[in-house]
């Protein structure tokens, strides 16, 4: 990992000035708060830098006590992904999809065992600042996931690769439950039963769905059926930064079979596999035109595991390329 994003440095910056430290204490560093304003990114061993020295600074915990300050938009694109999760757990499927497209590394995985899913955060600690880096990681995942659900979701234990601190005070604020050290893996652990609870956002709109379904039954208030492909363009979109959601998953999300989905979207003339491409193109077209993202950042939204199959894509559907389209939309 060559460079962090330039949030995560000046959230450090704040997070120890709110601790007690000035602005005058941060006169040396090689990038300033000034200058980090008008940056993206920062290179790794910078922020690493800048994580020990605040370690020594503040004391044991101050990463940890950083992760339990970030917010959703701290992170971002992948962060903005986030907020249409259907389900708590898919913000580590689709980190997982976003890192894999725009880094070929796999820095987040799942593995279930029983009724746990450990979520293993794969990071060479090849320094004390990626120690610290990946404690602040950890426990931005709990308050995280608690702002998705708007639950009281706990771990069930947490566990690091390097030695612990003279003072866990922070950890067992954060985590509140079993912490290991010197351990194989970093590793945050849930009932898979917590990571299937649904979003806060996706409750709230599969209820309204689940209310029209009701005035159809008791009512026979009809929904219309361009109103019905519009509800089914927005799961659609919604899903797409975990992959090209199934049929199944849809019909899932509106209670309802395949095959009433299927003849529901039959009825308005139009097949899911043509609104799957659809939806992925005029997403696609807009954020080219509207959008900072990068092309790469733009294919993991939209759905695609790797930037090139996204481009082809493109080229079928407009006869240009992405930045042919961005250049001139």
């Amino acid at each position: 990992m060559k460079y962090f994003a330039i949030n995560l440095y000046l959230k450090l910056l704040h997070c120890a000035i709110a601790e007690g430290m000035t602005r005058n204490d941060f006169m040396d560093l090689s990038t300033s708060i000034e200058e980090a304003a008008h940056l993206q990114v920062i290179p790794a061993e910078e922020f690493l830098e800048l994580h020990e020295m605040l370690d020594k600074q503040l004391g044991p915990g101050f990463g940890v006590r950083v992760g339990q300050q970030m917010v959703i938009e701290d992170y971002g694109v992948l962060g903005l992904s986030w907020r249409t999760c259907s389900r708590v757990g898919e913000i580590f499927e689709r980190s997982e999809r976003y890192f894999k497209l725009l880094s070929n590394t796999f820095v987040w995985q799942i593995k279930e065992e029983g009724s746990v899913s450990h979520v293993l955060l794969n990071r060479k600690a090849h320094r004390r600042g990626m120690e610290l880096s990946t404690e602040a990681s950890l426990s931005a995942t709990v308050v995280v996931l608690q702002a998705m659900s708007e639950k009281e979701i706990v771990p069930t234990q947490v566990s690091f690769k390097h030695g612990p601190p003279v003072d866990l005070t922070s950890f067992h604020t954060a985590f509140k439950c079993p912490i290991y050290f010197n351990q194989p893996d970093y590793s945050i652990s849930y009932k898979t039963s917590d990571l299937n609870v649904r979003t806060a956002k996706a409750d709230a709109s599969i209820n309204s769905y689940l209310l029209q379904q009701v005035d159809e039954t008791t009512k026979g208030i009809k929904i219309p059926g361009n109103k019905f492909v519009r509800d089914v363009e927005s799961l659609i979109k919604d899903g797409l930064p975990t992959g090209i959601p199934g049929i199944q998953e849809i019909s899932n999300l509106l209670a309802m079979s395949n095959r009433t989905l299927t003849r529901r979207l039959s009825e308005a003339g139009v097949t899911y596999r043509d609104l799957i491409r659809k939806t992925q193109e005029h997403l696609a077209k807009d954020m080219l035109r509207n959008s900072v993202h990068s092309i790469g950042e733009i294919a993991f939204l939209t759905g695609f595991s790797e930037q090139s199959a996204f481009n082809r894509a493109f080229k079928k559907w407009t006869n240009q390329t992405p930045s042919e389209f961005k250049r001139n939309p």
